[in-house]
């Protein structure tokens, strides 16, 4: 009996060293993985931080020329010109990294899938100076696509010249960069966070979303000391809201914006479908959005670039309904256009623009018929953002928290999530995909089709 007890013995000493093993290869995992979710943070945050100085500087510009060149007729085609110069550049750059096109999210879900593969480092160098162009050129696209695509880069950088474990960390790295990214867009680290968890990766581990945390605070802290902690929105002085008195006008608010972004989301498919039947040659694409952005110049500088101004304006300048409804039809088309003609850019900051446009619609019917108080436009405004980008993006929780981090107050969060689960209510009765999912499955079968015998 003696002789039969002394191999399970030895069998147990050999599994509780081979447990150790195991333990201590996944704590050096784990404990590499947070290092460099903070190196890609520190980086992200650089990248990110130059974008928004560049494109600040570059709208500085803009604005500048077309204020010295409105009582000269005679320079007008200094504009059209850059334009067809703008084109030709557009075009180039993309022939030589065509996946630096568009918002950059779905390609970062494509990367994280497997279904696509990019040279990171010539994605970012080609989406950083394509993007600044166009978005500096009023483009109506938003620079939060491009710096999620620039995080997601920076981590799949950093994960290729230092990873031991091979593609599973180098997935977890290019999962927190874009998040990273993301964050330092938006000075939100939360929301960076829950947008990878939310829409990009699902199955984060316990591990993963602390990494994402480590990466997105670090980003943010970078973005803050280069250029400071100014909020991309000015949203001071917030009235409280009294939702137990309101949470059904908050529900309604909701399914209106909801199904504005249902209307977005379905109306971008369709003008990317309508580039592809035109006959034009790719050379041309981008000319008319770029001179309908020097005719908005003009008529309509407000729904230029992204829409941040446009949603400051809002926020502190009440508009008739009349106005507000040329706001949103302007940016709306113009958005379609542009992003329709494949132009390097993101539609994050440009839904937005298009919620709180909403929002202000929702409130002034609402105010003109006595729903609510005059001192709650402000709110409508800012929910009315969750509700679209939930309506067109399908990501609730994402669109909750980043609206209460841009509003610096958690008493806001009870009807942001009635509002934004609302708007999904509205996405799930009209059977309508998500935005970057619906971007990402066509772009797969346009790559299918074009490589097809």
């Amino acid at each position: 009996m003696p002789k039969e007890k002394e191999p399970k013995k030895e069998k147990k000493i050999y599994l509780f060293f081979t447990d150790c093993k195991r333990m201590n290869r996944k704590q050096n995992y784990e404990g590499r993985i947070i290092v460099k979710s903070a190196l890609t943070g520190i980086v992200a945050g650089v990248v990110v931080s130059f974008f928004r100085e560049l494109l600040d500087i570059f709208a500085v510009w803009r604005d500048f020329f077309y204020q010295n060149i409105t009582d000269k007729p005679q320079f007008i085609f200094l504009p059209l010109v850059a334009a067809v110069v703008l084109t030709q550049i557009f075009w180039r750059l993309l022939r030589v990294e065509p996946l630096a096109g568009g918002s950059g999210i779905p390609q970062v879900k494509g990367v994280l899938a497997g279904k696509m593969r990019i040279n990171a480092l010539r994605v970012l160098a080609v989406k950083f100076i394509a993007s600044v162009m166009a978005i500096g050129a009023g483009l109506s696209l938003g620079r939060q696509g491009p710096s999620v695509q620039f995080g997601a880069c920076v981590g799949q950088i950093i994960g290729k010249f230092s990873s031991r474990y091979g593609k599973r960390e180098i997935r977890s790295l290019t999962v927190v960069g874009a998040g990273a990214g993301l964050a330092a867009a938006f000075n939100a680290p939360l929301a960076g966070v829950v947008f990878c968890m939310e829409e990009l990766s699902p199955r984060l581990s316990s591990a993963q979303i602390l990494s994402g945390l480590i990466a997105t605070t670090a980003a943010t802290t970078v973005s803050q000391i280069f250029l400071g902690s100014r909020p991309v929105f000015d949203f001071s002085a917030l009235p409280s809201v009294p939702f137990g008195q309101h949470w059904l006008f908050f529900a309604a608010l909701g399914i209106f914006c909801g199904a504005l972004g249902v209307l977005f989301n379905r109306g971008l498919i369709a003008a990317l479908d309508a580039y592809d039947r035109i006959s034009l040659a790719d050379a041309n694409k981008f000319l008319p959005a770029l001179f309908l952005s020097v005719a908005f110049a003009f008529v309509l500088p407000q729904i230029l670039s992204g829409g941040d101004a446009l949603v400051d304006e809002l926020f502190f300048a009440r508009h008739d309904l009349e106005t507000l409804l040329t706001l949103l039809v302007g940016k709306y088309f113009f958005t379609l256009l542009c992003f329709g003609s494949g132009a390097p850019g993101g539609i994050f900051l440009p839904m937005l623009a298009m919620g709180a446009t909403s929002g202000a619609i929702f409130g002034e019917i609402a105010v003109a018929f006595g729903a609510i108080n005059s001192e709650l436009m402000p709110c409508c405004i800012i929910f009315g953002m969750a509700g679209y980008f939930t309506g067109a993006v399908k990501a609730p929780v994402s669109g909750s928290i980043l609206i209460m981090e841009l509003t610096a107050s958690f008493e806001y969060m009870l009807p942001l999530l009635i509002v934004a689960f609302s708007a999904c209510v509205v996405t799930d009765m009209t059977a309508t995909r998500p935005i970057y999912a619906s971007l990402l499955q066509r772009s797969l079968q346009k790559n299918k089709a074009d490589n097809r015998p």
